[in-house]
């Protein structure tokens, strides 16, 4: 089989450190300062999504996305999640809830009451829009993925002047049943639709609504795009120098390359068992349980179709 041509625009930088571990300098000032109208203004660029699996791994992990998320919403029973964790114990960690969204089948009354009590008592404070969806057409992650890029898209009109995408954290993403999982892994590709893979403007539409990534307690998620991808996995020294405070190892060495749906062909750099023009599909051979070389800042991933990657987070057992 022929190798695909990739053309030198398709190319993506991805740097999911500032999502675990946000630097001071990405932000106006730290997010226990933050209040909701900078939020709002885009002291972050991304928000948070919370669906309906436990939280209880990594929570510290998942309050530093909670902080530093310029919107946060609740994918039907996730708000359960964030109650259990939370205001259940005396919590108020995940109180700043901006939406519930959904057919609202899995949202339980004790969690309902705790997010309107909160909004009647806080009136001039933050509040929580709760959002019955009956569309049966549609799951509630879609639900919540299309509220926020419809509010996006509102913020951009009232700000003026900033046409960037706003990318999506999912935490929760890979948990459960089976079939939960591969439909979060499919939702992946359907919330990232671009141009056709031989298109000139591939590069650019490829994720011009925003990336989403799938976070569990126990690994970061996502898709890419045919093209070349580089991968930040640790800070580099510059990094370090400007910022000697901060955790290099957010993530564990296991990584896997995963060809969901068709063939591809990949190339990569900076893992302990690279492949070059290496052909990858379901039946035949795929990537998993990799290894993140000690020494590398930067995964580099060349492949012809789209595939999945994950990484495992540090800490987790096995990583």
């Amino acid at each position: 089989m022929a190798t695909a041509t990739l053309s030198p625009e398709h190319k993506f930088d991805w740097n999911p450190l500032k999502l675990l571990r946000p630097r001071r300098a990405l932000h106006a000032k730290d997010s226990s300062n933050v209040n909701d109208d900078e939020r709002k203004a885009g002291v972050s660029r991304y928000a948070v999504i919370v669906l309906n699996q436990p939280l209880s791994d990594n929570l510290d992990l998942v309050k530093t996305l909670w902080d530093h998320a310029c919107i946060r919403v609740a994918a039907d029973g996730g708000a359960n999640r964030l109650y259990h964790v939370g205001g259940q114990r005396g919590d108020t960690s995940f109180d700043a809830l901006d939406v519930i969204i959904g057919d609202l089948d899995s949202l339980a009354e004790d969690t309902r009451h705790y997010y309107e009590s909160r909004n009647n008592t806080n009136p001039g404070g933050q509040q929580t829009r709760i959002i019955r969806d009956p569309d049966q057409e549609s799951t509630d992650f879609g639900k919540a993925v299309a509220y926020i890029r419809a509010w996006h898209q509102e913020q951009q009109k009232v700000q003026g002047g900033d046409d960037t995408p706003l990318d999506i954290v999912a935490v929760g993403g890979l948990g459960g049943r089976v079939d939960q999982a591969l439909s979060q892994i499919h939702h992946l590709y359907l919330f990232q639709a671009g141009g056709d893979e031989q298109s000139e403007s591939q590069g650019e539409m490829a994720y011009a609504a925003g990336r989403v990534y799938l976070f569990s307690g126990h690994s970061l998620t996502f898709l890419l795009r045919a093209g070349r991808h580089r991968i930040q996995v640790r800070n580099t020294a510059q990094d370090e120098k400007d910022d000697r405070d901060e955790n290099n190892e957010v993530f564990g060495k296991h990584v896997g390359i995963l060809p969901i749906g068709e063939l591809s062909r990949i190339t990569t750099r900076g893992l302990e068992w690279d492949v070059t023009d290496w052909e990858t599909r379901f039946g035949g051979r795929v990537s998993t349980s990799n290894h993140i070389l000690p020494e590398t800042e930067v995964v580099e991933v060349e492949t012809t179709r789209d595939v999945v990657w994950t990484m495992a987070l540090r800490g987790v057992e096995g990583s």
